[in-house]
Formats: structure tokens, sequence, C-alpha cells
């Protein structure tokens, strides 16, 4: 991994961006001194500053429901997945926001598509990127008719929902015509000092699209199976075309600057807080499996050099002392410089591997691709060579099951907790029951969250749409009822 923010003054901009004024009342009100448009680099950092800050600090919540992360001091009761609780508003706020900024830039540049090649292809995917985030979340969301406030784009405040399917559908696409414009050859100009995430390395972000691509296509392998195979072939068949994250060096991570108010979420949460410990079944499967990558993700509980994890949402009354808990990590949650993660290289190649299940071709075999993964995941978390290969000779040997590579991708998406999240509810994994002992939704639901609680501000200012698309989707609880159309999970309530 490899520091790429950029340090100097923090980047800010306002909602619209300002043209030129006109007429003598304007020209004597204007400051000569103050900026009438914000350039272009600004809002890219702005944006991927703003989304890393507001997706990228979640310990409980995605954590605990990726089975990874539970609270020490206070039972997990799960009570702030209500839209009156705003954590998962601010997410939906961020996509929206960010999306409309960098609608801005593509309307200033389009005259100049051309001139503006790189930096257009940048605020396009990273719309996308963001997409699939609230996809991924929520499941139906505001797409067709969603920033389309200003006057002329019809002034549509209250915007209807989409369907999640025909949505994938046009992200794909979307994704797939950003692929070829930039696979015929990248653009001139520079992206500034605010790409924060790789420092101006246009082939960098060519891999991080073509690796969503990937993502995206094997999350709907089960719904969409001819858009997934056809994905990810062709991706496969024309590596130079549409190159994907293949090492570590070309990982999508966000580095955090380290100081002010710019530390990692999770060392800035550290800073004055010590109620996150690792779940009972991470910390038990990772020792069942001889895993060395335990002595990276895991610190031993400070009462006696053990690793132990803790059961999810105890009964206050049967809360471990502190000292008995592993915690996460030094290098996950102690570093004010630390990193927030997009896409992993392992990731890369636990695709690949379900993916030459299926038979698809992926020019390499299911085998070769699952131990390549492995292989990635340990050097990230800087296992030694020795213990890479007794891991993969012994416990972690490939056994030509799906189940085997999702096993591994989940211990492999550690800290990218969101995308595990994901995982479980497409594959099950991890299949044991964790629903916290002493949730409210105890005796209810059987599984952790099938989605995210559309925001409070939704039906308060959007009633008819939102309370459509609740409808539509059978929504119960705010987080459960119908599954999103690609999980597949049957005897989940």
């Amino acid at each position: 991994m490899k520091n790429i923010w950029k340090k100097g003054v923090a980047l800010f901009t306002t909602a619209l961006l300002m043209t030129a004024c006109t007429g003598s009342f304007d020209e004597i009100n204007t400051d000569p001194d103050a900026y009438n448009s914000v350039p272009h680099t600004n809002v890219l950092g702005y944006g991927i500053r703003y989304i890393s800050s507001t997706m990228g600090g979640d310990l409980g919540g995605y954590g605990t429901w990726a089975g990874y992360i539970n609270k020490i001091q206070y039972p997990d009761f799960q009570g702030g997945i209500i839209p009156s609780d705003n954590t998962y508003g601010n997410r939906w706020y961020a996509i929206y926001h960010v999306n409309s900024q960098f609608k801005t830039i593509l309307a200033l540049t389009e005259e100049e598509a051309e001139g503006n090649k790189n930096m257009r292809a940048v605020c396009r995917i990273w719309q996308n990127y963001n997409w699939l985030y609230a996809l991924d979340g929520w499941g139906d969301i505001p797409y067709s008719e969603a920033l389309k406030g200003s006057v002329e784009e019809g002034s549509i405040l209250q915007s209807k929902y989409d369907p999640q399917e025909d949505v994938y559908r046009a992200v794909m696409t979307e994704m797939a015509s950003i692929a070829n414009e930039l696979g015929n050859g990248l653009g001139t100009d520079a992206l500034g000092e605010g790409d924060f995430l790789f420092n101006g390395d246009m082939k960098k972000w060519q891999r991080f699209l073509n690796s969503i691509r990937l993502r995206t296509a094997m999350r709907l392998s089960a719904v969409m199976p001819d858009v997934a195979k056809s994905t990810i072939e062709e991706i496969c068949g024309n590596p130079s075309k549409f190159p994907v994250i293949d090492s570590n060096d070309n990982a999508a991570y966000f580095w955090w600057q380290g100081s002010g108010s710019y530390f990692e979420p999770w060392y800035d949460n550290m800073r004055t807080r010590d109620d996150f410990g690792l779940s009972d079944i991470f910390i038990n499967y990772l020792k069942e499996m001889n895993d060395p990558r335990l002595h990276t993700i895991a610190k031993p509980a400070a009462s006696d050099g053990e690793y132990r994890g803790i059961v999810n949402g105890l009964a206050a009354a049967n809360m471990p002392a502190l000292n008995t808990t592993s915690r996460i990590g030094p290098m996950y949650r102690e570093e004010p410089a630390g990193f927030t993660p997009y896409f992993q290289a392992c990731e890369t190649y636990f695709i690949l591997a379900e993916a030459a299940m299926m038979g698809w071709n992926v020019g390499m075999s299911a085998q070769e691709a699952y131990e390549k993964a492995v292989r990635l995941s340990m050097e990230d978390n800087g296992i030694e060579e020795a213990d890479v290969e007794a891991y993969l000779a012994g416990k972690g040997k490939w056994d030509n099951t799906k189940e085997r590579i999702w096993w591994d991708m989940w211990v492999g998406l550690f800290k990218n907790n969101y995308e595990a999240w994901a995982l479980y509810r497409r594959t099950g994994v991890p299949t044991t029951n964790y629903i916290p002992i002493e949730s409210a939704w105890k005796g209810i639901h059987n599984v952790q969250p099938m989605r995210l609680p559309y925001p409070n501000n939704q039906y308060l200012y959007n009633t008819e749409y939102v309370n459509e698309a609740v409808t539509r989707q059978g929504i119960v609880d705010h987080c459960w009822g119908k599954q999103l159309i690609w999980d597949k999970r049957t005897g989940v309530n």
C-alpha cells in the first residue's frame, strides 16, 4: 500500500458553480479577488474526500452486519436502523450531493469534452460508483429523475424511485461505455491535485472502473446471468483494453492525511472510544483455519494474550471485562494516516475464481485465481511467504467449491465492511447466525439487515414516492422484507 494523499490545503466547493456575471450592477458588486468558478480539481477532491469520510468510518453497522466487529461495552440493539437516526441518511445525502457536484463539472466541460476527457471520465466513474453504493444498500432509488432540480431540467424536487433492476442495467451500460472510451485511448488533460485516490494516474482509474464492473457483474450473476457473463468475459478477454486491479500496488485505497480534521476514521474513533472488539465468529474462524492473517487483523486480549472475540449483543450483565477481548489490529485502526479501501486486489481474483467455477472464460482456472487472491490478501497483510504456503497447503487448500472462495473472500474483505455485508447477503457467508442476542429484532428476523433504511427526509419531503418504493419492495421494519434482487438466500426473514 502506498500513501498517495496530496498534502496541503483542504479542498472545498459550493453547491453550485457560478458562471460569469453580466450587467453593470453585477460588475460593480463583484469582488475582484473572489473566485467566480471553482477549479474542477477542487470539486473532484471534495467529492472523493466527502464520500470517503461519510462512508469509511463504519465499525458497528456494516462491520457488525458483515460479522467482523461487535460492541463491547454496550449491547448492540441495532436501534439505529430507523429513519430518524440519520446515520444512513447522511450517506444517502452524500451520494446525491456529490453526484450533483460532478454533474455540474460534466455540464461545464461538455463543449470541450475531448480536452477534458480524463476529468469527465473520472466524474462519471465516481458517479456510477456512488449509484452502485446506493443500489446495494437501499434497492430501489431515485435515478431517472434524480439531479433534475434546476429549472432548465424540469425543477423535479420530488423524484420517483426506479426499480433496482432498471438502474443496475443502466449503470452497467454506462460503465461499459466509459470503459470502451478509455480503452480506445486515455485523455491528455491532468486531473490535478484533487485526485486523492490515484494521484492523477488515469491508468489506475481505468483499472478501478473495470474492477467495479467485475464486482457488479458477479453481484448480478444470479439475476442477470447474460449481463454478468458477457461483462466478465469481455474484460478478461481483452486485458489491454480493459485492465483491472491486479496487484496491491494499484489497489483503490484512499489514504488519509493523518492530522487536523483528516485522521483515518477508525483511528479517529479510537482516540476517544474503546468499545469495539472483534466478533467471536470472526476470531474463531481465523483460529480454526490457522489463518496467519489473524495476527495482523486482530490484537490478542490484554488480559492473557489470547485471541478472543465477543458475542454480538450480549446482555449488559454478561458483558466481559474490556481487557479480555481482542481489538482490531494496528494496521487497520491505529494509523492516523491509515486507509479506507474501495477495491482490494484480492477481490479481483476471488471474483474470477467464482466465475471460472461457473464455466466462464476468465483466462485461468478457479484454483489459480483463488490461490492468487489468497496470496494478494496475505501480502497486503504483511504475511511471510512460508506462512502463505503453509496455509494454502493446509486449512486454506483449494477444494473446488464456491464456499472455499467465499469464506476466504470474507476474510480478505476486512475493513471493506460494506462490500463484505453484500457478500453475506449474496452468499450467506458467514453462515453462522449472529443476530444480536439482545436485539430489538430478536424473534422477528433471523438475519442481519437486508437493506438500509430510507432516510427520514424522504418520508417528510418525498412521501408519495418513498412509500410507493416501500410497498413495492415489501419493506418491513425499515431494513427487512423482500430481499434485494441479487440476494437469493432462502429461509431468511
